[in-house]
Parts: C-alpha cells; sequence; structure tokens
C-alpha cells in the first residue's frame, strides 16, 4: 500500500525518495488508487525541492512502465527520428520539421501534447486542420511511420497513461515548469514512443518555461541523461525565446506559416530553426549523413517540393484536409502596428 502523505511529507521536507516509493506513488495514481489532490501536493512539494538524477530517473521510468512502449526500429526495420521542443511563443517547428525530413527517406514518428502552461501545443494546431485526427492507435502509428514516413499523434490511453494524467495536473495547479518535472515527462513519451534518435530543442528566454540560459542547460542535462541511459540517441539546442518564433501566433495561422515555410516562404527565424533541426535529425538518421550534407538535403526538399508533398500526404493519411483554404479564418482581421522596430 502507497502511503502518499508520507512521501508527500518526506518531500515536501526535502527528504530523497527511493526509486521503489516513487514507482509505487507514480503507477498508484495511474491506477486511480491516488487522488488528484495528494499527487497535486506531490507536485508542489517536488516543485520548490527538486528531485535529483536517480529520482528523476525513477520518476520518468515509472511513467513509463505505467503503458505500453512501442520499438518502432524493430517494427519498420529503420531507424526512427524524433524532435521536441519545450515549448514557446509561435513555436511550430515540429509541423515543418517532420515532413522536410521523411521527404528526404528518414522515418519520422512523434508523440506530442497539448497546451501547458502559457505555450501552445503541437495537438492543439494540428487539430485546427478540420478532420484531423491524433487519436491512432498503436499498430496505426507504426503502420503510417512505415507507410507514410510520417506520423504525429496524442497520448493514446495505453502510452504513458502517467504522465498524461500529470501533464493535465501541472498544467492548473502552478507546477508547469520545474526541471525535474518537465525532463520526466518529456522524456518517458519519447523514449515509450520508440524513437531511436532524439533532437530536444531547449527554448530560454521571457516566451519559456526556462527564463535564464543557466536554468535551460540544466533542463537539457537531464534530458539528455534520461535518454542516454535508456538507449538514446540524444541531441539538445539551445534557441532563443525573447520574442515570438516567426511571425504567426495561434493555431490555425502557425498551421498557415508551416505551410508558407514549405512552399520557402517561411520568415527567416523559423526557417533557419527547421532547417538546423532537420540536419541534426539527417545527421542521426541511418542514410550515413554529416550536418552540412543533411542540411543541403533539407533545402533541396523545399526547393523542390517533395515537403509540402510529404506534408499533404501526412496530413491526409491522418484524415484531414491539407488545402491551406479548408483552415478556419477569424471573423474579424485588423492589422496592428507594433510601437518600434524590432
Amino acid at each position: 500500500m502507497v502511503h502518499a502523505a508520507e512521501l508527500i511529507r518526506r518531500k515536501r521536507d526535502g527528504e530523497q525518495l527511493a526509486a521503489e516509493e516513487l514507482g509505487d506513488l507514480v503507477l498508484a495514481y495511474a491506477r486511480g488508487e491516488v487522488p488528484d489532490y495528494q499527487m497535486a501536493a506531490f507536485c508542489m512539494a517536488v516543485f520548490f525541492r527538486g528531485l535529483d538524477g536517480a529520482e528523476t530517473f525513477a520518476l520518468t521510468d515509472a511513467m513509463i512502465r505505467s503503458g505500453e512502449t512501442i520499438n518502432l526500429g524493430a517494427a519498420i526495420g529503420r531507424k526512427v527520428v524524433d524532435k521536441h521542443s519545450t515549448g514557446g511563443v509561435g513555436d511550430k517547428t515540429s509541423l515543418a520539421v517532420g515532413p522536410i525530413v521523411a521527404a528526404c527517406g528518414v522515418p519520422f514518428g512523434k508523440m506530442s501534447g497539448r497546451g501547458l502552461g502559457h505555450t501552445g501545443g503541437t495537438l492543439d494546431k494540428l487539430e485546427s486542420i478540420p478532420g484531423f485526427r491524433v487519436e491512432l492507435t498503436t499498430d496505426e502509428f507504426v503502420r503510417q511511420v512505415r507507410d507514410v514516413g510520417l506520423a504525429i499523434i496524442g497520448q493514446s490511453a495505453n502510452l504513458v497513461p502517467a504522465d498524461k494524467l500529470l501533464y493535465g495536473l501541472r498544467d492548473v495547479t502552478a507546477t508547469v515548469d520545474n526541471v525535474s518535472l518537465i525532463a520526466a515527462s518529456i522524456m518517458s513519451k519519447k523514449i515509450a514512443a520508440g524513437a531511436d534518435a532524439i533532437v530536444l530543442d531547449v527554448k530560454v528566454g521571457d516566451g519559456a518555461f526556462m527564463k535564464t540560459l543557466d536554468d535551460a542547460r540544466e533542463l537539457a542535462q537531464a534530458m539528455l541523461e534520461l535518454g542516454r541511459h535508456a538507449g538514446r540517441e540524444v541531441a539538445c539546442v539551445l534557441t532563443d525565446m525573447d520574442q515570438p518564433l516567426g511571425q504567426a501566433v495561434g493555431n490555425a495561422l502557425e498551421i498557415r506559416e508551416t505551410i508558407a515555410t514549405l512552399h520557402g516562404e517561411g520568415p527567416p527565424d523559423f526557417v533557419e530553426l527547421v532547417m538546423a533541426a532537420s540536419a541534426h535529425l539527417l545527421a542521426f538518421s541511418d542514410l550515413g549523413l554529416d550536418e552540412d550534407v543533411g542540411r543541403s538535403r533539407a533545402v533541396a526538399a523545399v526547393e523542390d517540393g517533395s515537403a509540402l508533398a510529404m506534408y499533404e500526404r501526412w496530413i491526409a493519411a491522418q484524415g484531414g484536409d491539407p488545402s491551406e483554404d479548408a483552415l478556419p479564418s477569424a471573423p474579424v482581421v485588423r492589422e496592428v502596428a507594433a510601437p518600434r522596430d524590432g
């Protein structure tokens, strides 16, 4: 039997919890045996007291063990890559990177989340596309990565269900921006979803959860250690979020900007990040490329139209209408000028 109140008290007082204790607490919560109010109190204790490396790994491992896992590489016979951002304003990078990488012949499989705190979620953006399905079964996910080369899905009931519960709880209890909780949440999804190589984009600045470079480096290091402990190839890039990424903020607007970018007409800051992430992923792939060649191939995929064609095939495969005209538009559109350049 899990004594949740005792674990909350010990973490509140700064004590280290054993891996077995953390695992039992998380798994009991996933089974509905620990109520939200106790888990919220535990998250707040962690927020103020933190977790060390061993505790963070134990938390991540318990989240993974709360459901099934996928071995994508074994299922499709290829090395599968994934890219994740810690979240920022206007960050729709994965929506462009996925089609570019897949168009270059590298399978891209990603399990994503919804908005957290002030940041927009990849799933929320995708659901602005009429008909798009984010809820795929595990078999559908594997089949689409194999047959199409690209799939981005939400957390199914069977994949890291403990994280899905904690993700929603943290969002409404002001316990989002803690390094250990963020790292465990991100990496449990990445590891369970089965990608072999992962590029992590850690945002830093006013519009990010990590406000300082030191905090961003701490988060990056935590995720690197979790990924490598699980046998994954992982790279972290630290990118600026002192201002919105690109020119569009809002779900359907960001889909429009993604399409424009795949047409070769994206804003320079967004294009640069997309190409850098794509180059990293292509260098991680089983194609035997270095980053310079990877970047050249990513640029070529946009220029020759294959990245846009892959985007349209991917959206259609998940039931969506890839036409930009199908996206919703606001009833009133008004231009508001900034008071200064920048």
